[in-house]
């Protein structure tokens, strides 16, 4: 087979072109990629680093018990299992807007073994904060701990929830 025949042996320009006579050649690239390593040690191993970092999370998420869903997401489970939906946003936080129906606990008072949430394990239980970057995902692997099987935690928290212009409640209920 010549050269020219191979699909992987095509040459690129900078714009990425397939045919132009300018360039390296995928097997140029390769040769040359060891060298590359060599003079760029530092970049290389932080390139690897990321690499790994993003896998290692990429297989933790898709691991993992709980399950983190988008504001459409939680629409969906609402209206099919009416789940238990626990706020540990601030109070204040809680107070400027909410998602209808949930029950704001601050995080200092969370307790998976109390007897009302007890009661819940059972139920598809969905924990949220302000910006999905808060406690709400340890509370989530606490929920699991205690024996809850149907644990959620909302993306983005209620701000996301807001974004997707969904209906927000306003107050203490």
């Amino acid at each position: 087979m010549p050269i020219a025949a191979c699909p992987y042996n095509r040459r690129f320009t900078l714009s990425g072109a397939p045919g132009a006579r300018s360039g390296l050649t995928m097997n140029d690239f390769l040769h040359k990629l060891p060298e590359f390593i060599g003079h760029h040690v530092a970049l290389s191993a932080l390139f690897v680093i990321l690499l790994l970092a993003l896998i290692v999370m990429q297989i933790s998420t898709l691991f993992s018990k709980v399950r983190e869903l988008t504001p459409a997401g939680l629409t969906a489970l609402i209206n099919r299992d009416n789940p238990l939906l626990i706020d540990l946003s601030a109070q204040a936080d809680f107070e400027k807007m909410h998602v209808p129906g949930a029950k704001h606990v601050a995080m200092s008072q969370f307790d998976p073994e109390k007897k009302e949430l007890a009661e819940a394990k059972s139920l598809p239980v969905v924990v949220m904060d302000k910006d999905g970057r808060g406690n709400s995902a340890k509370a989530a692997q606490r929920l699991l701990k205690a024996g809850f099987e149907k644990v959620h935690t909302l993306g983005g928290g209620v701000l996301a929830w807001h974004s997707a212009q969904l209906p927000v409640a306003k107050g203490n209920k």
